[in-house]
């Protein structure tokens, strides 16, 4: 299979969901607005702005409506919404959603304890919503655990493309994300599924790679996917994050660290990052957050010598 390496990436902001999930004090709606417009004048355009979920499950997104109706006043911004079942996507789209993220996980463990479905009754209640979305209605397929399971340890990828088998006829347009959940993948394992979904699903037209940094890796495994031709990435700003339903995963690769590597490598990602970092430095103030990443330490201190 001929790779071809993008020359320019999409990253794709998941800090307001993913970096913000998992902190127990309560954001003020109004302060998670003000990130969205600071992080959209950087030139990120795509936000994962929340989730259509419980509010017991996940108190701290209990305001997505009201931040997905805000959006209507940020000029630029592209709000994706996550949502792990067809209830919650139903009503995503009733609160005016145009980009909807369907999560499901490969592991059976991981998918029970996440929405209490076996991945095979995930898979149908895709079916169902993809069946009664309106025109107009963008989707994405996260694949969770598509490397490892935080329960049951590593995916096996024969299961990875036997799930994809059922879920990509069913909205062959929409876009691929494979998930390294517990941030326990390598670059070789990356680049090997990547490769064989690839090869094996030539009418996907786009793939993306989420990557968690719990043990270092997050830039290493993104590399890897670019290097296979992935196009788009998510990233949280100040490496926010960890999954409530993943024990010990920390967050996504910080947004300023990926931009960084990708502009020593000539990589347009269309983000100022100098614009950016002084986000990412208020972003790791956020109390009860859990920041990681390199970037915004290292340029800051530069700054300041």
């Amino acid at each position: 299979m001929r790779t071809v390496r993008p020359s320019r990436v999409e990253i794709v902001e998941v800090g307001p969901r993913d970096g913000y999930q998992s902190i127990v004090p309560f954001i003020p709606t109004a302060r998670k607005i003000s990130f969205l417009r600071r992080l959209v004048g950087t030139g990120l355009r795509r936000v994962e702005i929340g989730s259509f979920v419980s509010e017991r499950a996940i108190p701290q997104l209990r305001d997505t409506a009201e931040v997905l109706a805000a959006c209507r006043d940020i000029e630029g911004i592209v709000p994706q919404v996550l949502t792990p079942n067809e209830k919650y996507g139903r009503a995503a789209v009733n609160a005016g959603s145009k980009f909807v993220a369907f999560v499901l996980s490969v592991s059976e463990a991981h998918n029970r304890n996440n929405v209490r479905r076996h991945p095979r009754e995930s898979v149908e209640e895709y079916r169902r919503l993809i069946a009664a979305l309106p025109d107009g209605v963008d989707v994405r397929l996260n694949l969770a655990t598509s490397f490892d399971c935080p329960f049951d340890g590593r995916v096996a990828e024969d299961e990875v493309i036997a799930l994809l088998d059922d879920l990509v006829p069913i909205r062959p347009d929409a876009e691929i994300c494979l998930c390294d959940t517990t941030g326990r993948a390598a670059p070789d394992h990356v680049d090997r599924l990547f490769a064989r979904a690839m090869d094996r699903f030539p009418e996907v037209s786009r793939w993306a790679l989420h990557a968690h940094d719990t043990y270092g890796l997050g830039l290493a495994n993104v590399y890897a996917a670019w290097n296979r031709g992935v196009p788009v990435f998510d990233a949280s700003f100040a490496g926010l994050g960890g999954c409530p339903f993943a024990p010990g995963a920390t967050g996504n690769v910080a947004t300023e660290d990926l931009v960084w590597m990708f502009r020593r490598m000539g990589v347009e990602t269309g983000i100022d990052l100098d614009a950016l970092v002084p986000v990412a430095c208020d972003g790791a103030e956020i109390p009860g957050g859990l920041p990681g990443g390199r970037v915004r330490h290292a340029l800051s201190a530069a700054r300041t010598t």
